[in-house]
């Protein structure tokens, strides 16, 4: 088992970090989010708590102003953006000239002591853009976070037998189940963009969040982007972030808005050729499990195949 948070070695001075909250409707999980954060900055110097909200009907502003002992700001996006439109207004509300890192997370997550140093430490290590934590799930089960390149081939895998069953096969699936992956720190090619933990030096060279993703792959867009520049995302399972999350798993919207980007942006990277066999593999996946009366396969293959039902516009 990995070793707990609190004993990673403390950094004198610690790294100047900020947090940037995403936030829609979420006075729900909201408090006990922010309630973690001293804790989980043990070990670093934390300097903004930036909460970029997305038109919150509920209360999730009044929350975030009521934080004690805490450098919050809120920051009002206008409307619901998305996830990577309101990091992009979160971040630029930061002085980076005076920051070592960003910590990017959801709402829904809560930071075991720590978490940020141990992070911090990961990136001090050449070449390494994005750190991301072992996540798990409220009751403390691992909750699967690391994923393998996409490939037509993975697609098709996960099409006909699912996600969870190709991810124990070896190389088969692209999300990697295997609790055993997640015992040692390594290289990973993608991981959830729940919560992760970004270089300045990073930022400045990836740029901003690509806002055309308005739910889903726009951690996947941004990630492999890093790659691209020779970046790369380190998973570290001695910083571990609690996260509730599996929303998409049973909303019929966003599990369609999750099939259509991951479509879009294998067709974006890999061209027309392999992105329409890549279509093709997901929309069977999608249509076999409609036929068992799934409701989220139904939104999701109804998106993919009658272009004009898509939702280009979050609600609110």
């Amino acid at each position: 088992m990995p070793p707990p948070n609190d004993a990673a070695p403390t950094i004198p001075g610690g790294p100047r970090t900020a947090i940037v909250i995403v936030t829609y409707n979420s006075a729900d999980v909201l408090a006990e989010c922010l309630h973690s954060l001293a804790d989980g900055a043990i070990g670093v110097r934390l300097t903004d708590v930036i909460v970029a909200d997305n038109a919150s009907r509920d209360d999730s502003i009044v929350i975030a102003k009521e934080a004690a002992d805490l450098p919050v700001r809120v920051v009002e996006v206008g409307r619901n953006a998305g996830y990577a439109a309101a990091i992009n207004v979160g971040t630029d509300a930061l002085n980076l000239d005076e920051l070592d890192a960003v910590f990017v997370m959801n709402p829904d997550c809560r930071l075991r002591p720590g978490v940020l140093a141990v992070l911090a430490g990961c990136l001090a290590e050449r070449g390494r853009g994005i750190a991301v934590p072992r996540l798990t799930n409220p009751d403390g089960t691992l909750q699967p976070s690391l994923r393998r390149a996409p490939s037509v081939f993975r697609a098709l895998a996960e099409a006909v037998i699912g996600g969870r069953l190709a991810g124990r096969i070896g190389t088969l699936g692209e999300l990697i189940t295997d609790p055993r992956e997640y015992e040692t720190p390594r290289a990973a090619v993608w991981a959830t963009g729940a919560a992760m933990l970004v270089s300045v030096a990073a930022i400045g060279r990836i740029g901003p969040w690509d806002e055309s993703f308005l739910l889903y792959s726009e951690e996947t867009e941004y990630i492999l982007r890093a790659a691209d520049l020779g970046l790369t995302l380190w998973y570290e399972p001695a910083a571990v972030v609690e996260h509730i999350g599996g929303e998409s798993s049973t909303n019929p919207m966003l599990a369609a808005l999750l099939a259509v980007n991951k479509v879009r942006l294998f067709w974006r990277r890999r061209g027309p050729v392999a992105g329409s066999a890549y279509y093709l593999a997901v929309v069977f996946g999608e249509g076999l499990r409609a036929l068992t009366g799934r409701p989220t396969s139904r939104s999701a293959f109804v998106a993919l195949v009658r272009p004009s039902r898509r939702i280009r516009m979050l609600a609110g």
